[in-house]
């Protein structure tokens, strides 16, 4: 049986923030099956997540630049992202039809994927599908391997987090509050920062767009210095963080967002803090830490049903 398959490609490369014009929907035919002796699955997407690391893979990719486990979208080809989905046809004995996963898929209606081993079975059925997504998929992954795996964090540390209502920030700063930290966070309005400190229990958080002086904002906030600091920004917040960090300090750096839309990206100063404080700063990716996805299910599906841990709504179904 063929039916129609909508999708979204890239257009072309990305300069300066995305625009709608940079994207086009194309439609196509595609078979409900997969090829006889494959062990790929046909997958129907449900829900596809928008995440901010995606605008870095429309970028012309860099003379000389080696591709990571993030290879940079090609114009023509459809956007790739993480999503949730169903089994409609499988050929690999890991997959049954009917069987809901998630995992990286494409912007479409339907994604045949040949090596599915990459795909994560959901167990758990009894948290809204869109969860896996987010909370309970890569962006909750990244919170939790990115805070325990490589902050390595103490009961009444510092912990500052930028970007903090963002799908990783805001895990992030609710694990640090469970485990007995002094939370601080910031956004880029009034309305997340209120959010920060009623929904998700920040001990308090600031506008960073109203500050004129980070390093100064930064100094209010942690006379005492920080001790962890969870990166999404980059850029002046880097540079404003690493001079208020205390000695032995954990940098984990899940992204820089203030560089994404930059042709060249800005150098950083003050990192010699790094020598003088002894600070350990580390990039790092959900995926290296993939074998502690059963735990983090198992732990954030329990804080979930507490009411230990609260989401800020994000996906939406595929019409």
């Amino acid at each position: 049986m063929e039916v129609t398959n909508k999708r979204i490609l890239l257009k072309d490369h990305v300069v300066g923030p995305a625009k709608e014009g940079d994207m086009v929907a194309s439609t196509e035919t595609v078979r409900l099956e997969v090829p006889v002796g494959s062990k790929g699955v046909l997958l129907k997407n449900l829900y596809l997540s928008c995440d901010p690391y995606l605008r870095t893979l429309m970028n012309r990719p860099l003379d000389g630049q080696e591709e990571s486990g993030f290879p940079p979208f090609k114009p023509g080809s459809v956007i790739i992202g993480f999503g949730v989905a169903k089994v409609v046809d499988t050929g690999h004995p890991d997959f049954k039809v009917g069987d809901y996963v998630w995992g990286l898929t494409g912007w479409e209606e339907f994604t045949k994927i040949s090596n599915p081993e990459t795909l994560f079975k959901i167990k758990y059925t009894d948290v809204p599908l869109s969860y896996y997504t987010g909370l309970l998929g890569m962006t909750g992954m990244t919170a939790y391997a990115g805070f325990y795996e490589i902050c390595s964090p103490k009961k009444g540390e510092f912990v500052y987090i930028s970007a903090a209502s963002g799908a990783v920030g805001q895990i992030v700063g609710q694990y640090a509050k469970l485990m007995g930290c002094y939370v601080v966070g910031s956004a880029g309005s009034n309305e997340k920062v209120n959010l920060l400190k009623t929904k998700f229990g920040f001990d308090d958080a600031f506008n960073y767009k109203e500050e004129h002086d980070l390093a100064a904002a930064l100094k209010r906030h942690f006379p005492q210095g920080i001790d962890i600091y969870f990166e999404n920004v980059g850029g002046a917040m880097l540079e404003a963080v690493l001079l208020n960090m205390r000695d032995h300090g954990r940098i984990a750096v899940c992204g820089m967002i203030s560089q994404y839309n930059l042709e060249k990206p800005e150098g950083v100063h003050n990192l010699f803090c790094l020598v003088t404080k002894r600070i350990r700063m580390q990039g790092f990716a959900w995926f290296d830490h993939s074998h502690k996805y059963d735990e983090f299910v198992e732990t954030t599906r329990q804080h979930i049903k507490e009411g230990k841990i609260r989401v800020r709504g994000r996906h939406c179904q595929r019409s």
